[in-house]
């Protein structure tokens, strides 16, 4: 059997919001990725340091905690460039990763789909080529090969950029083609006039437990961080309207996602832009839950969906507490805009997905929408 490796958890508070004081976010990937945290150390800093992004003292401190902890393993909340975390490898003397790799991993574990692993595959590349710099202590000049006429060859480092820089374009290619196939499928459903609904949220929000609880589907969902990385379309009856709707559920969004990864899935994130409604399904009973909802605003601005017509389900409404239940299934949410700041009223419903409460509420305002697409009504602007 094999055993887990054991990860020390570092976190900067460079006096952003949201700074995760209790790491407790990197600890629950660093378990999906299949890690052991054993250890967390916290620090503030006005800004990161150039070599070592901590200053050499902590950085001190970190090795003799990794030593009496047993780490193998150092992983940082924050994303690292390749010359700080070449310096620090150096420093402490054993690898180390940052937020940027770690979600980059458990991405390649969980994606299922050609599509999700090509996207992944991308990002990777992507991540790796900027990496390459004196990384590996394999990248020093090769000499010429036999017929060579004298002279040095070329350096390793120079393969391997050129190795990348091809697998690159080869799954960019690759990625292109499916995207061309997903577009000729969102024509046909345009075609049929069908109305689209995508479930978007942040990670563990219970998308895929809401998306099989309403179209009676068997998509995987689990109380883990991106359990569901391919995007699954269904078709959801809603008898109230009268007619078919069409579901897709997408993975999940987290604070800090890799710039590179929102690039890679562009193909999946343009459900979300094409759809015409988004549920956007929110973990009510998690205390960060109005962080989360912002950082999915801010992903839904950079693939252009964050002006589609929203509804806020708060779900997992059996897990809130007795004194902090709604008075009423149904009300007013004020949205803020990601970047403008501007706010807007949404409709909000709270549900258990799991247990089935709210769903009925749920599938009544699904009808409302449908039936105003259906007589061509444009939706308004509340």
């Amino acid at each position: 059997m094999k055993t887990q490796a054991l990860a020390l958890l570092v976190g900067v508070d460079l006096g952003f919001p949201n700074f995760d004081a209790d790491l407790q976010e990197l600890g629950l990937l660093a378990q999906t990725a299949g890690l052991q945290p054993v250890g967390r150390v916290t620090c503030k800093r006005r800004a990161p340091d150039a070599a070592l992004f901590i200053g050499s003292g902590k950085a001190d401190e970190i090795k003799m905690l990794a030593l009496e902890t047993g780490a193998t393993e150092i992983l940082f909340d924050q994303s690292l460039s390749p010359a700080q975390q070449r310096n620090l490898e150096r420093h402490l003397e054993m690898p180390v990763n940052d937020r940027t790799l770690l979600i980059l991993e458990i991405f390649a574990q969980r994606a299922r789909s050609h599509e999700g692993k090509l996207q992944v595959e991308l990002a990777r590349l992507q991540y790796v080529s900027t990496r390459l710099v004196r990384r590996w202590s394999h990248l020093e000049r090769q000499t010429g090969g036999a017929g060579v006429r004298g002279g040095p060859g070329e350096k390793q480092i120079e393969l391997d950029k050129r190795m990348i820089g091809d697998a690159i374009k080869r799954t960019k290619e690759r990625l292109s083609k499916v995207k061309k196939q997903r577009q000729t499928q969102r024509k046909q459903r345009e075609r049929r006039n069908s109305f689209t609904i995508s479930l978007v949220g942040y990670t563990n929000a219970g998308k895929s437990t809401l998306f099989n609880a309403l179209v009676k589907a068997r998509a995987y969902a689990a109380d883990q961080l991106f359990a569901t990385l391919d995007t699954t379309t269904r078709q959801l009856y809603l008898g109230e309207a009268g007619r078919l709707a069409s579901l897709s559920d997408t993975v999940g969004f987290i604070r800090d996602l890799p710039h590179g990864l929102i690039d890679a899935f562009a193909a999946t994130l343009q459900e979300a832009a094409d759809a015409d409604l988004l549920l956007h399904v929110v973990d009510a009973s998690s205390p960060d839950y109005l962080e989360q909802i912002e950082e999915v605003q801010r992903v839904l601005f950079e693939i252009g969906a964050a002006d589609v017509p929203q509804i806020l389900v708060f779900n997992k409404l059996d897990a809130i507490e007795k004194d902090n239940l709604p008075l009423q299934l149904r009300d007013m949410f004020e949205l803020r805009g990601a970047f403008d700041g501007e706010s807007r009223s949404v409709e909000r419903v709270f549900v258990s997905a799991q247990k089935g409460e709210g769903l009925s509420e749920l599938r009544e305002m699904l009808a409302v929408q449908v039936a105003r697409f259906q007589t061509d009504e444009v939706f308004p602007v509340i």
